[in-house]
């Protein structure tokens, strides 16, 4: 009675400590060494039931051959799965295993050499083999809330006290059948879980790809800031001393900054189209320039009829008309040019060329309908005139919402408690230590860590990116001069920025995402403020 109270007790252990396991593996392993433990057997296997019909083993352990495979143990077990039927569509009822799981019953063998109706050939090669005696199997379904046989626990050799190999009992056997319950309740909810958190990751990724197909040049940048936060947020927790020193990072921790990170910038499904993907000053849902550039000709045509026309009133003049008319068509197409390259956008725009396109605006052109108007339109005019990029204030207002949608859209996601702090971390990362960023101009002190390291991600992609349609990737050289910039003008955390460098976290990206004509030669002490 004293023993079986104690197996009891070690059942109940047992089942306090599945339920607490959050790692499929160590489950596995938890269930079948407990099994062992309870009916002190020599050995044992679990299977899992597969989608395919089949039975595979994922734990396999035999104390006295010092026999361990899968699990934690990083070996992995070279058996084939058993088939459930055969190539003819007939049950396999030959194999213990099988016939547990198609019978739906418990199959407890005192003595495998004299059982009959299985086939234990492979038993007996093994044991022929290693110099074992396979004697005693109890075999158990494992069954879900469902009813359905999601695996299958099979113990080898139980002992009595004295190492000497035994029949399983009937207090060993409902043990091991409660234990299986037990077991099959915790593997059934570890692995919804794992659905769960496949099925939120696919639906973040999914996000991803839907921001992909509406914007190609945004869809790359959801996909590789992840991948730059990470590389960042673990070299950051490795740092021994300074003021990063107390960082750390539980898997809790880092999947909740990568998710974070996916989620960055869902806000830009609510970002129009022809804002998101504006290439050029005047485009908005087509590129204006095509209009700028008929009128253009129409008033070449409208100077070599005029031209045209005097010389046949004046047949004297006619090479000077010409000539006047050949000047006018080359400045025509000289500003012509001009709009051209200032509507491709850039870092800047000198005040003299704005100035040359307000001039070239005040020309006059007549429509079809006989009205004058100007060659440029204020809003053509408020276009090109953009000091930096494609987007107007307005239009730069659009895209910075995005952060706004975001912080909204995550915010009212119900996240569990690992999750909580996703929002902040995704929100924060157009804000700058200065106060002077956006949407809710947070300073250094009322950031979190992790969303400081996100702004560093997504500056550092959106200037090597390739795939933007306003400008090329750029090199590494000038990405980081102007990252080393922005750190010194409050803008991008110091402390953080210091560990991108100086364990060449850049480097790490660069090697395995930038093109290799972008990956030039970096001398940190040639970087602003980084010199000696």
């Amino acid at each position: 009675m004293d023993h079986l109270l104690e197996r009891n007790e070690k059942l109940i252990d047992i089942g306090i400590a599945l339920s607490a396991e959050s790692s499929l593996a160590r489950l596995l392993e938890m269930i079948l060494l407990g099994a062992k433990e309870i009916t002190n057997a020599d050995g044992g296997t679990l299977y899992s039931v597969q989608e395919n019909q089949a039975v595979k083993m994922e734990i396999l352990r035999t104390d006295s051959l010092n026999f361990a495979m899968g699990g934690t143990t990083g070996t992995d077990i070279p058996f084939a799965p058993i088939p459930l039927y055969g190539a003819d569509g007939r049950p396999n009822h030959h194999n213990v295993v099988t016939h547990a799981v198609l019978n739906d019953c418990t199959i407890n063998i005192p003595d495998a050499y004299s059982a009959e109706g299985f086939d234990f050939t492979g038993t007996r090669e093994f044991d022929r083999k290693t110099g074992y005696r396979s004697t005693s199997f109890l075999t158990v379904p494992l069954k879900n809330h469902e009813g359905v046989i999601i695996g299958v626990l099979q113990l080898l050799n139980a002992q009595d006290d004295a190492g000497q190999v035994i029949p399983f009992s009937p207090e060993a056997q409902r043990l091991t059948e409660a234990l299986a319950s037990q077991a099959a309740v915790a593997l059934t909810n570890r692995r919804l879980i794992e659905d769960l958190k496949h099925l939120f990751e696919s639906f973040i990724k999914l996000i991803a790809d839907a921001i992909d197909e509406k914007s190609p040049y945004t869809g790359g940048h959801c996909r590789r800031v992840p991948v730059i936060t990470m590389l960042l947020a673990d070299a950051v927790a490795k740092v021994q001393d300074g003021p990063l020193r107390d960082f750390t990072m539980s898997d809790d921790d880092r999947y909740e900054l990568e998710m974070a990170a996916w989620l960055h910038d869902c806000g830009k499904v609510t970002t129009p189209e022809y804002v998101v993907d504006k290439s050029t000053k005047l485009e908005t849902i087509y590129d204006r320039i095509h209009e700028v550039d008929t009128r253009f000709e129409i008033l070449k045509r409208d100077a070599e009829i005029a031209m045209l026309r005097k010389r046949a009133e004046n047949p004297a003049q006619a090479d000077r008309l010409l000539k006047d008319y050949q000047d006018t068509v080359r400045q025509l197409e000289d500003d012509r040019d001009f709009i051209h390259r200032s509507n491709q956008g850039g870092e800047f725009m000198r005040p003299e060329d704005q100035a040359r396109i307000e001039a070239i605006a005040r020309r006059t052109w007549i429509d079809a309908g006989g009205a004058v108007r100007p060659l440029l339109t204020e809003d053509e005019v408020r276009n090109l005139n953009i000091a930096k990029g494609t987007l107007t204030d307005d239009e730069r207002q659009v895209i910075n919402n995005h952060i706004v949608a975001t912080i909204n859209m995550l915010e009212a996601l119900p996240f569990p408690k690992h999750l909580k702090r996703v929002p902040e971390f995704a929100g924060g990362h157009h804000e700058r230590i200065d106060g002077q960023g956006y949407p809710r101009g947070l300073k250094r002190e009322q950031m979190s860590v992790q969303a400081r390291i996100m702004a560093i991600a997504d500056v550092f992609e959106a200037l090597t990116a390739r795939d933007r349609p306003y400008k090329p990737g750029k090199k590494l050289s000038d990405t980081l001069r102007i990252m080393a910039h922005m750190k010194l003008d409050g803008h991008l955390d110091p402390d953080l920025f210091d560990v991108f460098i100086k364990e060449r976290v850049f480097q790490q990206y660069a090697d395995r995402y930038l093109d290799p004509d972008q990956v030039d030669r970096i001398d940190i002490g040639q970087l602003p403020g980084y010199g000696q």
